[in-house]
């Protein structure tokens, strides 16, 4: 099994761009979850990022903390989350990365949740409210395999865009936009000459970008500065129709997104 790292690789050399889709556990239906990622997975998506449901998921948006919300309604809790994954990790050889908050970690045990994950099949992990100075006091010695994925920001001087490189590992998750996921990504000249700035001191690992990234034309403006596209809240959104073509928005989403990554 490639690590993640040399699986984007993998995916470059193909002339392509890596296509990630972050879907929330559980939702919108608790128990036919597995069967949605698959079909994320097969309709063109490189890889997959369940979010673990939270009551205050301070990085996201109103359609992934809707979506969040409702899960937690449905009832769906850590041990769904592994269980999730391990169903979709037998069915596929993707990455599978747990993305989550550290309040249900710390609380369900972190040496307990990384064995978990491993157990389960996850590749890697994100939390985004560990910063890189409490990175080592918060997993300790538990990570071993499994990747931790780290975040940078447009406001991150250079140097620590070069620390959080040397610490993450499977790739470094470029946020685009100051703010929430799901924003409206405006292309602007501050924008993309920041992309290129993170893109050339990002130099160990391979750089995704994510946060607005919800069209074609997104990925076909900001394929030259990173290895691949994170898409959460535009496939949620399609997920949150009420008729039965839910699916079937969230599957051609998908596919149009996977065609505009091939270069």
């Amino acid at each position: 099994m490639l690590k993640i790292k040399d699986y984007i690789q993998k995916i470059n050399n193909q002339n392509k761009k890596a296509l990630s889709v972050f879907l929330t556990a559980g939702f919108p239906i608790k128990n036919n979850f597995a069967d949605l990622a698959v079909k994320i997975l097969d309709s063109g998506a490189d890889m997959l990022e369940i979010g673990i449901p939270f009551s205050d998921p301070i990085a996201d948006g109103p359609v992934i903390q809707y979506s969040s919300q409702a899960a937690l309604k449905n009832g769906v809790r850590l041990k769904d989350v592994f269980n999730y994954t391990e169903k979709i990790k037998a069915k596929t050889g993707k990455p599978v990365i747990l993305m989550g908050y550290a309040n249900p970690i710390i609380k369900y045990g972190i040496k307990k949740f990384v064995k978990q994950a491993a157990a389960s099949g996850a590749d890697g992990l994100i939390v985004p409210d560990i910063p890189i100075e409490e990175k080592t006091d918060f997993w300790q010695d538990s990570l071993n395999d499994i990747d931790n994925i780290l975040l940078t920001t447009p406001v991150s001087p250079a140097e620590r865009i070069k620390q959080i490189d040397s610490k993450s590992s499977g790739f470094v998750y470029c946020v685009s936009v100051t703010g929430t996921t799901g924003s409206n990504l405006q292309f602007s000249k501050d924008m993309i000459q920041n992309l290129k700035r993170t893109y050339d001191l990002v130099e160990q690992n391979k750089m995704l970008i994510g946060f607005g990234i919800s069209s074609a034309e997104a990925i076909h403006s900001l394929q030259n500065y990173c290895d691949g596209f994170i898409v959460g809240s535009a496939v949620i959104k399609t997920l949150m129709n009420k008729s039965n073509n839910g699916f079937k928005q969230a599957v051609s989403l998908v596919q149009n997104l996977a065609e505009a990554a091939k270069l």
